[in-house]
């Protein structure tokens, strides 16, 4: 049967036998599977290939759901959850709860009920994909041309697959240092199923994944040493945040060890010997590296099809996610975009409607709100102060709020909550909000929504709080904290 196919408005073709499928997607992690059921949605005859579930991926295992399934967002924020309750055992004292003896954490279990999730979920997903009217294929696929994808099976079996489209979304996966003893370290991949909890951990990086895991295994009672090459972690978020998050790791316990690097690794019978660059050394049960990840594009055989990767061997894309070969197309982290789930899922489905279903659209990424889930959480959407100035072509309005919680009145605890706002002067419009503090993430989903409308700095104000709540002061932030002025490119002279 004939298929109509539209692609950036041109008239409808129909392919009738010609080709397999009209799509093939190698990669059934967000990225794959949401462009895969959109696309079949439109009509379109669809297949998916994926490599046979396991935790930990490797270059024969992988899963439906991928990373952010189940190595990555998902199993994370279960253990941010089963650290969190050590703080609220703490908290909950003032509170009138008496907690008589030791309380004592079972590492086992939280991971036994990790992977039971992560397992339901990548069936989830299979489901999902089956229910879609989309053919699922296990293996590792790869390009032979620019319509042709041959997938590889462990045994060494192999089949061609003929598409119209073919669509790339393999993500990404964790790096390793290079320096003597990396082969002592793990990745996040491994950190998400340790057999055993470590006392003692040494985290190598100053993003999100170290900041998370640094809070993971501290609430968990270990004790944590944060490395990382900056002055502060979270490079790339706005400075005053980054500076609010350093605070809080100490205030929970996190040492940390800023413009430091790993210089060496070595077995020793105590644990991992850590040397860093300033000559100190120190023992440790973990040394996780969390030093970023790179694209999952070595085995594609991209080079088959003429599509072109840059220095990191991200595949490069247009606007509407087309690689340099016109059939073929990818989205999410192997395109090193933004790299988050919702961008991913964001892409997949502008590349459908675009490719199947008659509309030209491409993504929009202004204005992406992320957070950081540490203890407490940090969460953004817009520009951060510095980011604004860049951009800004008059003066920006800074407003802040630091405030203890109400909760923390109680319990003690010293960790307040900052919120920031970031406001264009001469159009009052709402540029960038951040929290650091509980429920960070919650709150400032809500906050998207105004600033992808257009928000003011009036509408904030004229909008009635929730009281008693933290969210109800990103609409009562009144007093102007300060009024930057972006700087001039070039000095000023008479001239």
């Amino acid at each position: 049967m004939a298929r109509k196919m539209l692609v950036d408005g041109e008239a409808p073709v129909f392919d009738g036998d010609k080709y397999d499928y009209d799509l093939f997607v190698i990669g059934a992690g967000s990225g794959g599977v949401r462009g895969s059921r959109t696309a079949a949605s439109f009509g379109a005859k669809v297949a998916i290939c994926e490599l046979p579930f396991h935790p930990i991926s490797s270059d024969w295992l992988g899963g439906h759901g991928g990373t952010c399934v189940i190595r990555g967002c998902v199993p994370k924020k279960i253990l941010v959850y089963g650290s969190s309750f050590r703080g609220e055992f703490e908290d909950s004292k003032n509170f009138g709860w008496e907690i008589n003896g030791d309380i004592n954490f079972n590492w086992k279990t939280l991971l036994e009920n990790k992977t039971k999730e992560i397992v339901r979920l990548n069936e989830v997903y299979q489901k999902i994909i089956g229910n879609a009217g989309v053919t699922m294929i296990e293996g590792a696929g790869s390009l032979v041309d620019a319509h042709t994808v041959e997938v590889s099976q462990p045994d060494g079996s192999k089949q061609r697959y003929t598409a119209k489209h073919i669509l790339i979304a393999t993500g990404s996966r964790a790096q390793r240092v290079n320096i003597p003893g990396k082969e002592l370290a793990i990745t996040s991949d491994e950190a998400l199923s340790l057999e055993e909890l470590p006392k003692r951990a040494v985290i190598l990086g100053g993003g999100y994944i170290a900041v998370e895991f640094a809070s993971i295994w501290r609430g968990m009672g270990a004790e944590v040493d944060l490395f990382f090459r900056r002055e502060l972690p979270l490079r790339g978020f706005d400075d005053e945040m980054r500076e609010v998050v350093a605070r809080d790791l100490e205030g929970r316990g996190i040492k940390l060890h800023p413009m430091t690097n790993l210089s060496e690794l070595s077995k020793t019978a105590d644990g991992i010997k850590v040397v860093t660059d300033k000559g100190e050394e120190l023992i440790a049960d973990v040394v996780l590296f969390a030093t970023g990840r790179t694209p999952n594009s070595q085995r594609l055989n991209l080079q088959a099809a003429g599509v072109d990767v840059d220095q990191i061997g991200a595949i490069k894309v247009d606007e509407y996610s087309r690689t340099s070969a016109p059939s073929v197309w990818a989205v999410g982290d192997v395109t090193n975009r933004i790299n988050l789930t919702p961008v991913a899922l964001m892409e997949a489905t502008c590349f459908s409607k675009t490719v199947f279903g008659g509309q030209t659209v491409k993504p929009d990424y202004r204005d992406v709100p992320c957070a950081v889930f540490s203890i407490p959480p940090l969460s953004v959407v817009g520009l951060s102060e510095q980011q604004a100035l860049e951009e800004a072509k008059g003066d920006i309005l800074v407003f802040t709020s630091s405030f203890k919680p109400m909760k923390n009145s109680i319990s003690g605890r010293q960790e307040k909550t900052v919120m920031k706002l970031v406001v264009d002067a001469e159009t009052d419009r709402v540029l960038g909000a951040s929290m650091c503090g509980p429920d960070a993430p919650e709150i400032i989903q809500g906050i998207a929504v105004a600033l992808k409308c257009g928000a003011t700095k009036a509408n904030f104000d004229s909008t009635v709080g929730i009281h008693p709540s933290a969210a109800e002061e990103f609409v009562t932030m009144r007093t102007l904290t300060r009024r930057v002025s972006p700087p001039t490119s070039k000095p000023k002279t008479s001239l």
